[in-house]
């Protein structure tokens, strides 16, 4: 079995799975191959996709397959190098936006110098670079050699230094929306309080609002979950709407507390009780309720 990883880079990598689909068409490669493809939206009916998995699933393939096929992130390499799997490995190159700059290079041409894998350099050639894989015996992996310690850590530290929005995205585009969510709930609220509407009222016709808005954002941008079987949508949509009952329960609460006990001005309650709302929301989420993701 062949394994494929993309990480988890925010660009796109299609054009090392068109090169291996390719390969497949034309009988360079005969084994089954699994993809994780990660942000890299590609359909394919000769390979198993799946943007991401647990890491208890990417290790079991990683120690299942007989040759890694990889980009040159030093994870992705390292995960692989250390357990003494063949490897082959792509550099994603900036002149195809598959990232900032070309340093993927240097990493794989260290790894490869080094004799741990070997580096894929013409994507039209594939299929000789897959022969050249059947006879490839990697060199162990010694984790205590001094140099290639420091390279690994300098490569590191560089790869964490671009791809730092990409660990951060999620919080980051939640945030936004969930500004933007905050926002629609506290003008609703607001325009509705003041045409005299019941307080309670007002606060629930706000919420609802707000929570369409904020299941199709969170779905589709935040957690990045947009599958089409019908069985994992249902589920989602279930369980969004139950957690934010909940969450409005919360809500709710809060504002009884605020307005009526400590006799908090109505629109600071709503700020108030937004932000702690908002904050219950993330967990909900992330826990409970978009895992197919992961």
């Amino acid at each position: 079995m062949i394994f494929v990883t993309l990480g988890t880079q925010d660009k796109t990598f299609e054009r090392l799975l068109k090169a291996i689909d390719k390969a497949i068409e034309n009988g360079e490669i005969k084994e089954k191959v699994i993809v994780q493809a990660g942000n890299t939206k590609y359909e394919s009916n000769n390979m198993e996709i799946f943007d991401l998995i647990s890491q208890d699933e990417f290790q079991k393939l990683v120690d299942k397959c007989d040759l890694l096929i990889t980009h040159g992130g030093v994870g992705s390499i390292l995960s692989a190098v250390k357990q003494g799997k063949k490897v082959i490995a792509a550099a994603r190159l900036k002149k195809y936006n598959e990232h900032v700059n070309d340093h993927q290079k240097q990493i794989i041409h260290e790894f490869e110098k080094e004799g741990y894998l070997i580096e894929l350099k013409n994507f039209n050639q594939i299929g000789k670079t897959l022969k050249k894989a059947e006879n490839f015996k990697p060199k162990k992996f010694k984790s205590n050699t001094d140099n290639m310690i420091n390279l690994i850590e300098n490569l590191i530290e560089n790869d964490n230094h671009i791809s730092w929005y990409n660990k951060i995205k999620e919080i980051l585009w939640y945030g936004v929306f969930g500004i933007l969510t905050t926002l629609i709930n506290i003008i609703s609220f607001y325009l509705l309080d003041k045409t005299g509407m019941n307080v309670y009222i007002s606060n629930l016709i706000a919420w609802i609002l707000s929570v369409l808005f904020a299941f199709i954002t969170n779905k589709l941008f935040v957690f990045n979950s947009k599958s089409l079987d019908k069985a994992i949508v249902m589920k989602e949509m279930i369980s969004f709407f139950f957690f934010r009952i909940l969450s409005l329960g919360i809500d709710m609460a809060g504002m009884y507390i605020c307005i009526s006990l400590i006799n908090i001005n109505k629109l600071v309650s709503k700020i108030i009780m937004n932000i702690i709302v908002i904050i219950s929301n993330y967990i909900f989420s992330k826990i409970f309720i978009f895992k197919n993701k992961e």
